[in-house]
């Protein structure tokens, strides 16, 4: 049997998936964890370690990231440039006042991409902003007119669409036209 089967171009396309993070119960962990396994491709049947297959993922209302626990006030990210006596603290609440809660954001999702070369190649297919408003709203995936987001599952996107009811068009066979 070919081991080529089912990678074709299509299937290599990607899909721009967006998460709005102030309708999103989960914790950073949780989210970070699926945006992650998103912009490695993990979802996707053809996915394999060494190939980028991800998709594009567009995170919205970073700025109501909420964490559980003491963690926004207790957890903090170290930075050292290997000469002695630089090593510089910030906790992640003075980080979020600092630079916003994108950049923590974008820290949690890069510690669980795997550490090879394909890391930052995933980690720029991440866009994420502070508030509601994006320039990516016309690559967002769309079912009828109406965008569906990352935040539902394959099961939920299929439902809504049953739920609209879209209608194939009739095709032309030859002079004559035919449902089908």
């Amino acid at each position: 049997m070919s081991q080529t089967l089912g990678r074709t171009r299509l299937a290599y396309s990607r899909t721009w998936h967006l998460l709005d993070l102030t309708t999103d119960p989960r914790p950073l962990g949780r989210v970070a964890t699926s945006i992650a396994q998103t912009l490695m491709g993990k979802h996707k049947p053809i996915y394999d370690p060494s190939t980028d297959c991800g998709d594009y993922v567009v995170a919205i209302g970073a700025h109501d990231i909420h964490t559980t626990g003491k963690k926004r006030y207790q957890k903090q990210y170290y930075t050292h440039n290997t000469r002695p006596g630089s090593l510089k603290q910030m906790s992640m609440d003075s980080m979020m006042k600092k630079w916003g809660g994108g950049e923590v954001l974008r820290k949690a999702v890069r510690g669980m991409l795997p550490k090879n070369r394909l890391r930052d190649k995933r980690l720029e297919r991440l866009k994420v902003f502070e508030g509601v408003s994006h320039p990516y709203g016309r690559n967002l995936v769309r079912f009828a007119g109406r965008k569906m987001g990352s935040g539902m599952g394959q099961g939920e996107v299929i439902e809504e669409v049953k739920r609209m009811k879209v209608e194939e068009p009739a095709v032309k066979v030859g002079g004559v036209q035919a449902s089908t």
